[in-house]
């Protein structure tokens, strides 16, 4: 889909995606590299092993400390989850994966890649070009997958770039074949968030208990120049799961002048994704995106944009009247 007019529920003061190039994952994965538990690379910035790369991003994301997008690259949501893994637990080396990294997370022993059969519903779609414009999205009863590699991209966190280097020449058209896949199955974390931090610096929302232990992390991406995070203290008003859109452009100084009003369907690929926590600062939000691999990477309307995902599982940790608090 292509990220231009992601703009927010009932129109809210919400994104606009401004286009960074991308990383792809052109060179084949094997599942055995990634699930080996030693012999993996200290990582930096600089790195540019895939395998160990995505088992890293495998491993975070099991640990609810989220990569975003699993693409097998070393670059900013993933400097971040790193840092803040490695603070909470206590090991001093920053946005790095270093050997006291590696063992902390390898003491989840489950395989990192998997083997998943493709099912009926994995491919039979309806599978649908999502159009550019918002009036021709109007038009659509659903906002849907606009392809099988994009709905298995969004069930396994994972790019459709990576999951095809996992899966070479497979075109994930047949069910019963037979893919390799991040083995996701987070632990559940219950109803142990006590407040939801927002910091723009950092670009990402924490779940946090009543002792100030981070529960859960998320990259996000948060707000621009023209539309900066609405920093201070509010709360959660509650959570739409798979809501419908209101888009009105008189609430974005970017919207086109000939632009209307008009009603969007619901679907992953809605302009807010699969859910919205409503927060009590008026026509704003966290919620979801259909292009994940933007966060962390564009600039919003001041709205809080997670992962698909990400923002599902978020929304099973928040209660109406939690405090949500935006910081710097």
């Amino acid at each position: 889909m292509t990220p231009r007019n992601l703009l927010s529920l009932s129109g809210s003061a919400f994104l606009f995606a401004f286009a960074f190039p991308l990383y792809a994952a052109t060179e084949s994965v094997s599942a055995a590299a990634v699930n080996q538990a030693g012999g993996h690379a200290i990582l930096s910035a600089s790195s540019h092993r895939v395998a160990s790369v995505a088992r890293a991003q495998i491993l975070l994301d099991r640990a609810h400390f989220s990569p975003g997008e699993i693409d097998g690259r070393f670059g900013g949501t993933m400097r971040g989850a790193i840092a803040a893994f490695n603070r909470d637990r206590k090991i001093k080396d920053g946005p790095r994966v270093s050997a006291a990294t590696w063992k902390a997370l390898n003491l989840d022993t489950a395989p990192a890649i998997v083997s998943y059969t493709l099912t009926t519903e994995d491919v039979a779609g309806p599978f649908t070009a999502i159009p550019e414009e918002m009036a021709d999205k109007a038009r659509l009863p659903a906002l849907g997958y606009e392809s099988a590699a994009e709905a298995l991209g969004e069930k396994f966190h994972v790019s459709p770039s990576l999951l095809a280097a996992l899966n070479p020449k497979q075109k994930f058209s047949r069910a019963g074949t037979v893919i390799q896949v991040p083995g996701l199955v987070r632990p559940a974390i219950g109803k142990s968030a006590t407040t939801i931090r927002v910091s723009r610096s950092a670009g990402s929302v924490e779940a946090v208990d009543a002792n100030g232990k981070v529960v859960a992390r998320y990259p996000a991406t948060t707000g621009s120049k023209h539309d900066p995070l609405p920093l201070g203290q509010w709360k959660i008003n509650g959570v739409a799961r798979n809501p419908t859109y209101n888009y009105n452009p008189d609430l974005f100084w970017d919207a086109e002048a000939a632009e209307k009003k008009v009603k969007l369907a619901a679907g992953p690929n809605s302009p807010v994704g699969a859910v919205w926590i409503d927060l009590s600062k008026p026509h704003y939000g966290i919620h979801g995106t259909p292009v994940p691999s933007t966060i962390g990477k564009t600039s919003s309307h001041g709205c809080i944009r997670l992962t698909n995902w990400d923002a599902l599982e978020l929304a099973t940790l928040v209660t109406p009247g939690m405090p949500a608090v935006l910081v710097e």
